[in-house]
């Protein structure tokens, strides 16, 4: 009963465990490159590393100010977590929804939250994966994630939460995705409206979206040198299956 209970529960935005708090607790390992063809590490920042966050869950239960949804380009609502989306925010949204006419590849629109625990909802149109332009589908992921940064920006959101766009029927691998996706959220953190935002986390669910998060956010947000120290305590909060990534 306490699990059902804890699975039903709305998470706060202070409750998503940022990457300072996996590096200590041991349950996010920093990065390491064994060869020359292994993705570079970025420089660590230790402020970065405490507003970057990551949960493996329901995204439908985060009581943030916004999420993101992998929309599609009709914003009609579908499966996987677009469909999840609005049927816990209930049929207003698909009404808000109908209104704005739809979002083009790589693009975004926000509404509002409804019966949802967050604020808002960011809708975005993630592409279908091209394998033979790779290029162009990595253009359009990036362009998801940075617009859908920038709405947040827009309408004063402190906290924003994607999910793992077009990794599901549309195909993108999941490594490939993640890398553009926590990629893209370095540079925007990095630039001029960066310090604009509080929290930025990424939600996962299946496996193979939790393994492709963990590979890449220690690459682009490393450890710093306080986070692994071996003497560390346990941290209870965010210590559970749920509230970080799996092992």
């Amino acid at each position: 009963m306490n699990g059902i209970k804890r699975a039903m529960a709305t998470i706060t935005t202070a409750e998503i465990p940022t990457l300072s708090l996996l590096y200590h607790s041991k349950k996010l390992l920093p990065a390491t490159v064994d060869s020359a063809s292994e993705a570079p590490i970025s420089k660590p920042s230790e402020s970065f590393n405490d507003r970057v966050g990551l949960i493996r869950g329901d995204i439908t239960k985060l009581g943030v100010d916004a999420i993101v949804n992998a929309a599609n380009t009709q914003l009609r609502g579908g499966g996987g977590v677009d469909g999840a989306i609005h049927r816990a925010a209930g049929p207003e949204l698909l009404n808000e929804c109908r209104a704005l006419r739809g979002c083009e590849t790589g693009s975004a629109k926000i509404t509002n939250g409804y019966r949802l625990p967050c604020k808002k909802v960011i809708h975005t149109a993630g592409p279908i994966y091209n394998l033979h332009s790779k290029e162009e589908s990595a253009r359009d992921l990036a362009g998801c994630y940075t617009t859908s940064l920038q709405l947040a920006v827009d309408n004063d959101c402190k906290s924003i939460v994607f999910s793992c766009v077009s990794t599901g029927v549309y195909g993108y691998p999941s490594h490939d995705a993640a890398s553009v996706a926590v990629g893209t959220v370095r540079k925007f953190l990095e630039g001029e409206q960066g310090d604009k935002l509080e929290k930025v986390a990424f939600c996962t669910f299946v496996q193979k979206d939790v393994d492709a998060y963990n590979y890449w956010l220690p690459r682009f947000f490393p450890a710093v040198e306080t986070e692994v120290e071996s003497d560390w305590e346990e941290v209870e909060a965010g210590s559970s299956a749920e509230n970080g990534p799996a092992t």
